[in-house]
């Protein structure tokens, strides 16, 4: 009689299969490992925030670093600081919103470092408000600067790192880039075709050596939520924003974020979704999407309702933080000295007077 295999049988061979597929994992794992040292690296909104925290990482590591951002004083000061730690730093006022001036920088990149090792598209903008408050302008920011920002820097820098044989493209979308968000619907716009974007060059240009990582992070401490834009009734919008951003279950430390991007660069990988609240998130809404509709249905009742009046009009964090007492954003506003985020484009003299206000707010509020 022919006797049943059972589990214990196979057991064997699928331990032996599992941990031969995880040998040969960590092989390709290593032989992508790649060393910054020398190599150019060119990171838009590297200025300040996020941007700032990985040209840090990168500095430290003996990169050639470019920096583009649309405001010189922000790149000045940023340049300084890396020099200061070692690094070999050119910046580049650039609006990576005009396909000319992408193509002009790029090229004037190749001709000062000989070639371009690492793209990192990190430039981003946020606008925080109802739908109704939401203009067609603030979908066309987000996409200028999400979609077609990136798209023209990718088409600029493949050819140059098609040349070279190899190349990274670390695109930073969000985890709004495949979970829609209330009141950030802009900025979900653009994140997901950025996600839809990103993961599909890379499959295209895997044949020229050239290995993209699409990045999904969920709300991180970069110091930025006083530069975004506030719509509706803006000092609430300020409010619940802010608070969850100064709520470490809720928010990443944008060092650790930073890090793990340079290391998922550093090896290649496809994509890496930062902070635990993002994981859970997607992961539920990748299981139970009716469950997560119900829970976005609930968040869009209990956020601040539509101004008719003057909500369209746009405000920024400095113009809105009078709202939220300082205990509840500590932690946020602890990065915006440490990442650049202090700065506006009216000049010296307006940046501290504007720095100054802030910190007067949070002593009346706190």
């Amino acid at each position: 009689m022919r006797r049943r295999t059972s589990i214990s049988d196979i057991m064997p061979g699928l331990l032996a299969l599992a941990g031969g597929a995880l040998l040969l994992s960590g092989i390709i794992r290593q032989r992508r490992r790649m060393s910054f040292r020398g190599a150019s690296v060119v990171i838009t909104g590297g200025s300040r925030g996020l941007g700032l925290e990985m040209a840090r990482l990168f500095a430290r590591e003996g990169a050639r670093l470019t920096l583009l951002a649309r405001d010189q004083g922000e790149l000045e000061r940023a340049r300084r600081e890396l020099i200061s730690l070692g690094g070999y730093v050119l910046v580049h006022a650039c609006d990576i919103r005009n396909a000319d001036e992408v193509d002009r920088v790029v090229d004037l990149i190749v001709t000062e470092r000989g070639r371009i090792d690492v793209l990192i598209n990190n430039a981003g903008v946020m606008q925080v408000g109802p739908f109704e408050n939401m203009t067609g302008e603030d979908f066309r920011e987000s996409l200028d600067v999400h979609v077609w920002g990136p798209l023209s820097l990718i088409r600029a820098v493949t050819p140059v790192m098609q040349m070279q044989g190899c190349g990274r493209i670390v695109n930073i979308s969000s985890i709004g880039g495949v979970v829609a968000v209330p009141h950030l619907i802009p900025y979900s716009t653009g994140k997901f075709a950025l996600t839809g974007l990103s993961d599909g060059v890379r499959a295209e240009l895997a044949k020229d050596g050239i290995l993209v990582t699409t990045v999904l992070p969920g709300l991180m401490r970069t110091g930025s939520h006083v530069n975004a834009q506030y719509k509706g009734q803006h000092k609430k919008e300020f409010r619940w924003f802010a608070t969850l951003l100064g709520i470490p279950l809720f928010s990443i430390n944008a060092e650790r974020a930073a890090r793990r991007v340079v290391e998922a660069c550093r090896y290649g990988e496809a994509a890496v979704t930062l902070g635990m609240s993002a994981r859970l998130l997607k992961a539920m809404n990748a299981q139970l999407p009716g469950l997560t509709a119900v829970l976005a249905r609930l968040a869009a009742r209990i956020l601040p309702s539509p101004d008719a009046v003057k909500g369209s009009a746009g405000r920024t964090g400095w113009d809105s933080a009078s709202a939220v007492p300082s205990f509840l954003t500590r932690t946020a506003d602890q990065a915006i000295a440490r990442n650049n985020e202090a700065g506006t484009r009216n000049g010296a003299g307006e940046e501290r007077k504007k720095a100054d206000t802030y910190e007067q707010i949070r002593m009346k509020t706190g």
